[in-house]
């Protein structure tokens, strides 16, 4: 089986190989179209990916999967056309291909360009939320790579119907098919060929919890881009607007709890505490607080962390609360405990904002606003095909431009070096 398993991700892998050959000198017009096509197959078999979606939700709620867990991976009609409009979205991008990204004059005449080119073939690997493999594969098009999506096994149903409308829309667009496919298989060693395709696979960006990104980092051969989880904070400054700081933790928190940028520790002054929690605790609804004894003291509805807590991305209906005894000590306990994903303060003293942005060493950091802004699309780039959280290539949300390497073109009249 794994020989077998082996020789089909290869002939994926050289498959996309050649798409991606024709699709890196591909015109934008071209795969704008293909884009565009692709958005309205999407809306034409809405009814048939619902459809689809509801057998992999079926599945996962009969296996005991949690309500969070189920929230990412359904699919509806308003999430369809949230999909579909992406897809125009980054159409209507520039092209990031061919970009002029420096020039230089040599005193001896020669002209040197550095000029945005794809990346060649991408491995994304993702969980659950099936729409990843619609925003993977827009991103990838438009920025001239080609793109082979292992979803999770709980969305493969969902996952090939995107696919198809994929292929429909670069068919329609005459460009190559093979410049998107699937990993159409649940079998895991699908995943460690993956990882080590390197003949035919540029980059491997992985998208899921820790389980999956540590797999990927332990075992990948190809180039990885990681995708780290997202243990989000929010401190409330003591110079906090309360009821404005109120506000961005409930939208931080619940707005989708599912997602990686939604805020998951709670650090507060110890100033403002006493007059912030038992007022935040009623306006949270069923979402249950967790936190040090001294926020279980001001209000006893907050239940007791464990140390695990502190380090916990929930991607449901908990938070975990910290207080704190000012500034020096919340960065200190953001640096310690952050994934350095996204975090935020809270807080009218804009010399304390200033020190919070300057200090935190995340992917992004925010003030006086909700971490679940963390996203692509909120950043004007129409999708994002994940939040990298290290320091090499790409940091943050991952666009188009980030999709892209550089080369050097050299421009001569005759030279010769002595």
């Amino acid at each position: 089986m794994s020989d077998r398993m082996q020789a089909y991700i290869e002939q994926l892998g050289r498959q996309a190989k050649e798409a991606a050959r024709q699709l890196a000198t591909a015109s934008t017009e071209r795969k704008n179209a293909a884009l565009v096509a692709a958005a309205a197959a999407l809306r034409m078999r809405a009814n048939d990916l619902v459809e689809a979606n509801r057998k992999d939700v079926e599945s996962v709620r009969e296996a005991g999967k949690p309500e969070s867990f189920i929230d990412r991976l359904m699919l509806d009609g308003e999430r369809i056309e949230g999909m579909a409009s992406a897809i125009e979205a980054i159409a209507e991008l520039p092209d990031p291909v061919g970009r002029q990204l420096a020039v230089t004059e040599r005193p001896n005449g020669l002209r040197i360009e550095r000029v945005a080119v794809p990346l060649g073939v991408i491995g994304m690997i993702y969980e659950s939320r099936p729409n990843v493999g619609a925003d993977a594969g827009s991103l990838c098009l438009k920025s001239g790579n080609a793109v082979i999506l292992r979803g999770g096994s709980e969305s493969l149903n969902s996952t090939r119907i995107i696919v198809e409308c994929m292929k429909e829309g670069l068919s329609e667009a005459d460009l190559p098919e093979n410049a998107i496919q699937m990993v159409d298989t649940t079998n895991r060693a699908a995943v460690q060929h993956l990882l080590q395709c390197t003949e035919y696979v540029d980059l491997v960006i992985p998208r899921g919890g820790k389980g999956l990104v540590s797999l990927v980092r332990d075992q990948a051969k190809v180039p990885t881009l990681l995708h780290l989880d997202g243990n989000c904070h929010t401190y409330v400054h003591e110079s906090a607007d309360l009821t404005k700081a109120a506000a961005i933790v409930k939208n931080a928190k619940l707005r989708r709890t599912g997602i990686c940028g939604a805020t998951e520790s709670l650090v507060v002054d110890r100033a403002v505490a006493a007059d912030f929690l038992p007022g935040l605790v009623d306006t949270m609804g069923d979402c249950e607080l967790r936190g040090d004894a001294d926020a279980v003291a001001i209000d006893g509805r907050i239940k007791p962390a464990t140390e695990d807590d502190w380090d916990t991305e929930y991607l449901d209906t908990v938070m975990s609360v910290k207080i704190v005894d000012g500034l020096e000590e919340a960065l200190n306990w953001v640096t310690d405990h952050s994934s350095h994903h996204t975090d935020a303060i809270v807080a009218e003293d804009a010399n304390v904002a200033t020190a919070f942005l300057n200090t935190i060493d995340s992917a992004v950091v925010m003030h006086n606003a909700s971490t679940q802004f963390s996203d692509g699309g909120e950043f004007g780039m129409g999708a994002e095909i994940g939040i990298a959280t290290g320091k090499m290539h790409a940091r943050g949300p991952v666009g188009l431009e980030q999709l892209t390497s550089f080369k050097y073109l050299v421009h001569g009249t005759g030279q010769t070096r002595a």
